[in-house]
């Protein structure tokens, strides 16, 4: 049963390692909830709002390879 765990993603005929997914739908969550937090004026909250998002990209990208594509 070990070999039913998928190391590539395929689209198509084309194989992506599962990081590179993970990592395009972690930016792409974080932008959904950087617009999100923007409406909210979340900014005067945090000292460097860019940092803050790129950890938010961070955790989103490890939350999603952890536990959508695990490898």
């Amino acid at each position: 049963m070990l070999n039913a765990i998928p190391k590539e993603i395929a689209i198509g005929d084309i194989y992506l390692p599962p990081l590179l997914v993970a990592g395009f739908l972690g930016v792409v969550c974080t932008s959904l909830t950087a617009r999100l937090l923007n409406k909210l004026q979340w900014h005067r909250y945090v000292a460097s709002p860019p940092l803050a998002e790129l950890c938010i990209a961070i955790v989103y990208t490890v939350l999603i390879g952890t536990y959508v594509f695990p490898s």
